[in-house]
């Protein structure tokens, strides 16, 4: 996944997977969690930015819309 509407399309593929049965909660919870951590890792990104007072680019959030 290259950018954060991806993860979050992943993240729901993942839930409706889970309610299908179609995979182990073990293998969700390993998902969700490291969704998790990537997403908390932006936070820090996003917090040390704040703190040091400029305005950071990060990748994953650059998200283009696209047009028709």
């Amino acid at each position: 996944m290259k950018n954060i509407v991806e993860l979050r399309n992943e993240l729901i593929t993942i839930f409706d997977q889970l309610k299908k049965k179609e995979i182990s909660h073990a293998d969700a919870k390993e998902l969700n969690n490291s969704a998790g951590k990537i997403i908390n890792s932006i936070k820090v990104e996003l917090e040390y930015a704040g703190l040091c007072k400029v305005t950071p680019s990060i990748e994953f959030l650059n998200v283009t819309a696209k047009t028709k």
